[in-house]
């Protein structure tokens, strides 16, 4: 596999000779050796400092059998291979013990070939072949969370940290000294972070930071995850991704702006069409349109996220595009040339973005291949089109339920190629067992709906 190493967020590429350089100089006593499971949930190992040379000689190994969906007990070891350019030093654990810094690794079989269950190399296996038709996606990602108090044994309640709108001012919007703080911790790492902001609903806050390569946005998503809920906790709050964490108010979503470069240039870009997208841009959208029911339970994994896809809270249900209309599940914003893009705006950000990606990028890959044609692009705003109207403008939906989405994705060869054959044979194992687990309890409304009256 080609290695993918990224440049650092701050555009420098570093050797082991300046990893150690810096912990030498900034006194780090643990480095955390950092991988995300198949549910996109950050693991790792702290290694003291001083085998600094074991870590980059990737001789750190891991039980494998201990992480859902990576290997059985029999074949469970494997190693950490660091990526030296994802080394930082993690503003927030700056104690008096000495600093704390993070490398992000891939997982590696003892033969030291990449293995096919981890999420990252399986990101990068799909950026290959994209280079292979000579394309590199780069995405945007927004990323909502909501923060909520905490009860006097330190419980994690629903009971938001504030009752403000989208976009208010202090001192309604409480948020304002926790998400300033979020942005400077994610600076001194290399973020560039482009805006920060109550959102929606009460609780609810965005903080948006500059597209990158699939690869580097992907290791970006974790790292914001990380860092929002430990500097929430410093707060004695509890920051969630959870796509509908409240019944009747908007929920979480994590829009992804993306775009194919081509020789260093935005191919979605074409200032002699008439609305200046390129071919290759209408057939990524043909593309994500064709395919985008089969990704839903990759992009959307979770039985809560369909409780966020309903009409009515803002939620892109309806597959179709638009120029500017935000009612559609695919929008082209109004910037032209290197900043030519098409958001995606079902994605949640309980996804795992190395997943996530790779199947957006594989839906945008087939699109180019077959060259797909979108339908026409919807201006009106769907949400106030009728049934009959909606019918008549074959504008579908997207799946109701992580079971229908789980039903889309196992017909789909587009699923499959983006996993690959161990990540997806593992997901739809652990999300089917998921649905049955939801299916079959009893749950509080049923209680209050049912006792009683039967």
């Amino acid at each position: 596999m080609k290695d993918f190493c990224h440049k650092t967020l701050s555009g420098k590429s570093y050797t082991a000779e300046d990893i150690k350089r810096i912990i030498e100089e900034e006194h780090v006593v643990f480095v955390k050796l950092q991988f995300v499971d198949i549910n996109g949930q950050v693991k790792n190992v702290s290694i003291p400092a001083c085998h600094i040379d074991k870590i980059l000689d990737n001789e750190i190994m891991l039980d494998g059998s201990s992480i859902k969906g990576f290997r059985s007990i029999e074949t469970s070891d494997m190693f950490l291979y660091p990526d030296k350019n994802t080394f930082v030093v993690l503003p927030w654990r700056e104690k008096e013990l000495g600093k704390v810094a993070r490398l992000i690794c891939d997982i590696y079989n003892p033969d030291g070939t990449p293995f096919e269950g981890c999420p990252r190399c399986n990101l990068k296996r799909l950026m290959e072949e994209a280079q292979q038709l000579g394309y590199e996606m780069n995405i945007g990602p927004e990323c909502e969370f909501f923060l909520f108090e905490k009860d006097s044994e330190g419980n994690i309640t629903t009971v938001t940290h504030d009752k403000a709108g989208y976009y208010d001012v202090g001192p309604d919007d409480f948020a304002e000294d926790i998400r300033g703080e979020i942005v400077v911790t994610l600076q001194k790492m290399g973020f560039d972070i482009e805006a920060s902001h109550h959102e929606v609903a009460d609780g609810q806050n965005e903080i948006g930071f500059k597209y990158a390569d699939i690869l580097t946005t992907a290791d970006n998503v974790a790292t914001f995850r990380v860092t929002v809920k430990s500097i929430a906790a410093k707060y004695g709050l509890h920051a969630t991704f959870m796509p509908k964490p409240i019944f009747g108010i908007n929920g979480s979503g994590m829009h992804c702006n993306i775009s194919l470069f081509k020789n260093g240039k935005n191919a979605f870009y074409d200032k002699n069409t008439s609305t200046q997208l390129s071919e290759e841009a209408i057939y990524s959208i043909g593309g994500l349109l064709k395919h985008v029911k089969e990704i839903t339970a990759i992009c959307n994994p979770t039985v809560n996220s369909y409780k966020r896809l309903v009409p009515g809270y803002e939620a892109p249900v309806y597959l179709a595009w638009s120029l500017a209309n935000r009612s559609a599940l695919l929008r082209v914003p109004a910037k032209r040339g290197n900043a030519t893009r098409v958001e995606l705006r079902s994605p949640d950000p309980s996804c795992n973005p190395y997943l996530a990606f790779a199947s957006i990028l594989e839906a945008c890959l087939d699109g180019l291949r077959n060259k797909i044609q979108p339908p026409e692009a919807v201006e009106a705003n769907i949400y106030h089109l009728s049934e009959r109207e909606k019918k008549r403008q074959k504008i579908d939906s997207l799946p109701g339920s992580l079971a229908e989405a789980l039903d889309n994705m196992e017909k789909s060869m587009v699923a499959k190629r983006a996993l690959g054959e161990h990540i997806y044979n593992e997901f739809m194992h652990a999300k089917r067992q998921e649905w049955d687990s939801f299916r079959t309890f009893v749950s509080k409304w049923e209680i209050d709906k049912y006792l009683a009256r039967y």
